[in-house]
């Protein structure tokens, strides 16, 4: 069973930055990537990015690129991701999920985090 938590959400002002941390316990041979989705009321939970845990590959949505990086800690077992640039469109609630690397959709990981509001202000 692997368990992920998150932090390090919260308000900050348009083109400011965050980081958001997940931390990950019990991983399988199944969830070789980690990743976060976005979700705002309403609408479907969407794909921000992705990385590969034993090789650090990323890939990203293009409304994020050159402004959201994934990087990992192996030894805390643990991602995060840094967003700078922040805009008043990147408020949501950000879940981390444990699943294959390279998959987009949400409805294919099993694992996922209690989710973090980031809210930018204008």
């Amino acid at each position: 069973q692997v368990q992920l938590v998150e932090s390090g959400g919260g308000l900050v002002q348009a083109g400011g930055s965050l980081r958001l941390s997940c931390a990950a316990s019990g991983r399988t041979a199944s969830t070789n990537g980690m990743a976060w989705f976005r979700q705002t009321p309403g609408k479907e939970r969407e794909f921000v990015g992705g990385i590969h845990w034993p090789l650090g590959w990323t890939n990203y949505v293009d409304s994020v690129k050159g402004r959201f990086t994934l990087f990992r800690d192996i030894a805390k077992n643990t991602v995060y991701l840094q967003m700078n640039s922040l805009r008043p469109e990147d408020t949501a609630v950000y879940y981390c999920a444990a699943g294959l690397y390279g998959v987009t959709n949400a409805r294919q990981y099993d694992y996922w985090g209690q989710g973090t509001q980031v809210t930018v202000s204008s």
